[in-house]
């Protein structure tokens, strides 16, 4: 296998892990690393901190927030009943919230004897128990902090805004906040957050919740108002500016508690990438699905996100894909948030990934089932025996295979909810979906309660789309919303986003096995040898760029660096006719511009002419040659390009994609944020629109797909290893050759993060 004389890869269905060759694999108790006296950075506060090569931790404690959300005795300082000051509105809800979940309330105030006859305490110290939960009706809460700290309160909320969400004085308000939350040893919520976590939840709902974090109130109210369908809501987490708890904070809690049957998010920024990723691998391991809308798709949302809560969105395309790598279902809109949500958390496993459509009219079915096929939903054919079955209540003129078109006069009797029953009983249908573009009562009205009566009786998810724009018939108010096993939608886009999430979700799970477990821990050799080749500040000549894939086991052609004609024509006979001929120099970027590069040279006299030539344009242009690299030519293969950046949020993230010298015009890349397995790395190449290239087209042979993904895991190993030292590396081409061939470096180039984080430009 390509590069086995420096490492191996494994190879079996678990996700793998490059090991450097050397690298012992570390000894683990319950599947963490034993603490070895002398491991740097390894302990905070006494206890083992489990981490990568990176210094990223691997694991999350999940905070117990059980006091937040439910605490014994609340304190509310700045509590006023003075008729028209806004403390008096917020603290009169909080009394009616605290009555709800049985919590005493005490109000803090040096002006008031009694608050809405209660007593009020003129500070923090003057408090008459220990109490769970304070919330901050003060303008500047630092004072206050510390003062909670002293009476070991648990929990703050601090609602004022004017920090990081304001510009750089706000900033430094916040981190003056954060460094009074961490030595008051207190978790807070805010600033800049709102009343939403003390709404009032209905408590005649029963069955699998929604949880909810969104970081702007009013965004969350669509998925608050599904109670009024019926849909249980059982926590409400705003985080404003998340001076101290993060959305990753209630991710981590939400997955953890037995009523949550999904989360759904409304995310502006991310405080840090990792806790994001740890939290969102706590919700696949337990299998509760994360339904997210996440701002920052352009320049414009990213800019008025981080106006609105003063935290980084990220690189969009970064964010999309690690939430694709951890299971988070990302939707655009609240209207797709709610819907996906809702299913996801009342929805039962799929007993199959089939979708049949089932309708009262051809030209619905047909509409319907070419959005669903186009989606990437499976329509699978009905097997001649069921269609036989189904001809028996259904006119022989009209189609069953599926989509099915009972003609409509059948669902008026009792041949309707035989149909309904039988395609449910085929092995291959996990999902029934029913559009009923409008009402026609003698026949919509029939067909709804049949298929809420169906559903009472099978596992099988059964969805209705509702298409009429009133909403106030019967069939829909009240039979098909009456209904906890009935998913109802309004509009054909909503069910097909939210039934492909449901499958989506559960294949995703069902095979789940956390990058986190076999993320390395120790530096390779390999390691060691590469930060003896970095130069902080500079960009590596192609020449040194290669020497680091080597030392990573990243095959490069057979190649020396000369500085003199004759040189290189000794190098020429060493390395093999045809040559390639290339300056080298730590400035060049595009060498192929400039004429640069030399292919196909045959001849001593050939390499004389071509070293002279590059010389010549080299000193010409101004540019600093350290030699000219004779290489060994490589047959054609499948371009690629292989490369590391970093993101704001993430850290080091790998990107693979078509190469060549089109690379910046295809933009045809996939994006992999480590940690990640061979699994995820074979799934980045079928995200290319070119993916078929690597499958051979038009007479050429299939390429050597399994050395492409050992090329990817060893630049993931690289950019884990080198962290911050590493600014950017970019392999191209990568030519992949024909199966069982391997893949080769053609070119490379690495750029080093200075002392203070700067990089060469």
């Amino acid at each position: 296998m390509l590069g086995s004389t420096h490492g191996t890869l494994t190879t079996h269905s678990r996700p793998a892990r490059v090991v450097a060759c050397g690298e012992q694999p570390p000894h683990t108790v319950h599947g963490v690393p034993e603490a070895h006296e002398g491991d740097a950075g390894q302990r905070s506060g006494g206890a083992a901190v489990d981490r990568d090569v990176s210094g990223r931790p691997l694991h999350a404690p999940v905070p117990d927030l059980d006091r937040f959300f439910r605490p014994e005795a609340v304190a509310v300082i700045g509590a006023s009943d003075s008729e028209g000051r806004p403390n008096t509105g917020i603290t009169r809800q909080l009394i009616a919230w605290a009555e709800r979940v049985g919590a005493r309330l005490h109000p803090v105030n040096p002006g008031r004897e009694r608050v809405f006859g209660r007593p009020c305490h003129a500070s923090v110290a003057d408090l008459p128990e220990p109490v769970d939960l304070a919330v901050l009706l003060v303008g500047d809460p630092v004072p206050v902090i510390e003062q909670l700290g002293d009476a070991k309160v648990k929990f703050a909320v601090a609602f004022a805004s004017g920090f990081a969400e304001t510009g750089a004085d706000g900033a430094a308000a916040q981190a003056r906040l954060t460094e009074a939350v961490e030595r008051s040893g207190l978790r807070l919520l805010g600033p800049n957050t709102n009343l939403n976590a003390f709404e009032e939840f209905r408590e005649d709902l029963d069955g699998p919740a929604i949880a909810l974090i969104t970081q702007s109130g009013h965004q969350g109210r669509p998925v608050f108002t599904l109670q009024e369908l019926g849909i249980r809501l059982s926590h409400w987490a705003p985080t404003g500016n998340e001076a101290d708890l993060e959305t990753a904070d209630f991710l981590s809690y939400f997955a953890s508690r037995p009523e949550v049957g999904a989360i759904a998010a409304y995310v502006e920024g991310l405080k840090d990438g990792r806790s994001f990723l740890l939290a969102a691998d706590r919700a696949a391991r337990n299998k509760v699905p994360v339904v997210a809308v996440k701002v920052g798709r352009t320049e414009t949302g990213a800019r008025m996100a981080a106006s609105h809560t003063g935290k980084l969105t990220g690189a969009d395309g970064v964010v999309d894909a690690a939430m694709r790598q951890f299971g988070v279902i990302r939707v655009d809109g609240l209207d797709e948030l709610q819907d996906t949500a809702a299913l996801l958390a009342r929805a039962k496993r799929p007993t199959a990934e089939g979708v049949a459509v089932y309708s009262i009219s051809g030209g619905t079915g047909a509409h319907f089932s070419d959005l669903a096929t186009a989606a990437g939903l499976r329509l699978p054919t009905l097997d001649d025996a069921k269609q036989s079955e189904l001809h028996q209540w259904i006119p022989d003129y009209l189609n069953v295979a599926n989509p099915i078109d009972n003609g409509g006069h059948p669902v008026g009797d009792w041949r309707g909810r035989k149909i309904i029953d039988a395609i449910l009983a085929d092995p291959s249908i996990g999902v029934l979906i029913c559009p009923i573009t409008g009402p026609f009562p003698p026949m919509s009205d029939k067909l709804a309660q049949d298929l809420v009566d169906a559903a009472e009786q099978t596992d099988k998810l059964v969805c209705v789309v509702w298409g009429s724009p009133v909403g106030t018939e019967d069939a829909y108010r009240h039979t098909l919303l009456g209904s906890a096993r009935v998913a109802t939608f309004r509009t054909f886009a909503n069910c097909i986003t939210a039934v492909r999430a449901y499958l989506d979700h559960h294949r995703f799970t069902a095979d789940y096995r956390s990058p986190f477990d076999d993320a390395p821990r120790v530096l390779s050799p390999s390691a060691r040898k590469a930060q003896a080749l970095m130069r902080p500040g500079q960009q590596l000549s192609e020449h040194a760029a290669k020497q680091l894939l080597r030392a990573y086991g990243i095959r490069v052609p057979r190649e020396q660096l000369v500085t003199s004609a004759a040189a290189a024509v000794r190098a020429a006979s060493q390395v093999g006719y045809p040559v390639v001929m290339k300056a080298s120099g730590p400035q060049l970027a595009h060498k192929t511009e400039l004429g640069l590069v030399k292919v196909g040279l045959t001849s001593a006299s050939q390499v004389r002419d071509a070293y002279r030539e590059l010389t010549d344009i080299a000193r010409y242009e101004g540019v600093p040659l350290d030699g000219v690299l004779v290489c060994q030519m490589i047959e054609r293969g499948v371009e690629m390009v292989v490369g590391v950046t970093h993101d704001s949020l993430f850290g080091p993230t790998v990107t693979v994609g078509l190469g060549g010298v089109l690379v910046e015009v295809l933009r045809d890349v996939a994006v992999g944020v480590p940690p990640f397995g061979e699994d995820q790395a074979r799934a980045m190449l079928g995200e290319l629109r070119g993916h078929a290239l690597l499958d051979g087209v038009r007479g050429a042979p299939p390429a050597d797909v399994d050395a492409l993904v050992e090329v990817v895991l060893r630049v993931q190993r690289m950019a884990l290893e080198l962290g911050d030292d590493l600014a950017e590396l970019d392999i191209n081409p990568l030519v992949v050759l024909p199966r069982g061939q391997g893949a080769v470096a053609l070119d490379a180039l690495a750029v080093c993060h200075g002392p203070h984080g700067a990089h060469a430009s």
